[in-house]
């Protein structure tokens, strides 16, 4: 088959596509202009902090979903205005939930959250410490003469009919 024109422009535009789009996304945050170099930080560690309600497990620093551009840009203009940490940390809360935040605070609605995790590891490893105490105080008598012979047997590979003689010449033992 041979390739025509269109074939050609597809991939071309396609590609002017996503340079355009992959542009517009790394233009956006980099028109932002702030009063001074504070503000910048605390503009960047607050969408660092903030959850992306889309992507779940992005923050919005990291996330181009539309909502976190637009939660990005509620942020920009809430540090433009002068809010605190605090002051835009409610805001989001209030409009989104305790979800928007990486870092929820400890009170009676999250200490499901906070607590289960570790309450879940001390007893697992008491368990373990447990078990691992109860296998310390089980002994082992040696094997009989029997036993040794039927072991060997099998680490060597024969069959328990083979008619080999056992050690101090007693009977070969039965299949149990």
């Amino acid at each position: 088959m041979p390739i025509t024109q269109s074939m050609l422009s597809f991939p071309r535009l396609l590609l002017l596509t996503c340079t355009f789009t992959a542009t517009m996304v790394i233009a956006a945050d980099g028109n932002l202009t702030f009063k001074s170099s504070e503000q910048e930080t605390q503009y960047h560690r607050l969408i660092e902090e903030f959850r992306c309600p889309k992507c779940q497990n992005a923050n919005l620093a990291g996330s181009d979903a539309p909502i976190a551009q637009d939660l990005k840009q509620k942020t920009y203009e809430l540090v433009q205005n002068g809010r605190s940490d605090q002051e835009i940390r409610d805001f989001m809360v209030t409009r989104y939930g305790e979800f928007i935040s990486y870092k929820p605070p400890i009170k009676p609605s999250t200490w499901l959250l906070w607590f289960t995790p570790p309450t879940l590891l001390a007893l697992g490893l008491i368990g373990w410490l447990l078990r691992a105490r109860q296998r310390q105080g089980v002994s082992t008598a040696p094997l009989s003469s029997e036993e040794s012979w039927r072991l060997k047997q099998l680490l060597d590979g024969s069959s328990a009919h083979t008619q080999t003689s056992q050690p101090n010449d007693q009977e070969q033992p039965h299949d149990r």
